[in-house]
């Protein structure tokens, strides 16, 4: 992984725990996606309608356990989720596709 790639997965994690929607949706590009749940999500706004929508749901911490480089642009990470969702425990990859220092494309599963 080259350094600015590196970075912005760091950064994606760091927003996540603070709960810091603006510093997340500054991470990714203004034609980005997301997937997350069988829905997606467009650009700035669609994203932060839906940080804000689970960020209200449920109180987690996420554990990254694995990150790799799929190719120059695409990484997966593996982590696990503990928190007051049902079940409590997920385990969940994320699949980010980098552009220029941002986020093009992620997909969670």
């Amino acid at each position: 992984m080259s350094l600015p790639e590196i970075s912005v997965i760091i950064r994606y994690f760091e927003a996540e725990a603070h709960r810091n929607t603006n510093a997340l949706v500054a991470l990714f590009s203004d034609e980005a996606v997301v997937v997350d749940e069988s829905q997606t999500y467009h650009g700035p706004e669609g994203i932060r309608g839906w940080r804000e929508g689970a960020a209200s749901m449920y109180q987690y911490t996420t554990q990254v356990l694995d990150t790799r480089s799929l190719d120059a642009k695409s990484y997966l990470v593996a982590g696990r989720l503990t928190g007051n969702f049902p079940g409590g425990t997920a385990e969940l990859q994320w699949r980010f596709i980098i552009n220029d220092g941002l986020i093009d494309r992620l997909e969670i599963e």
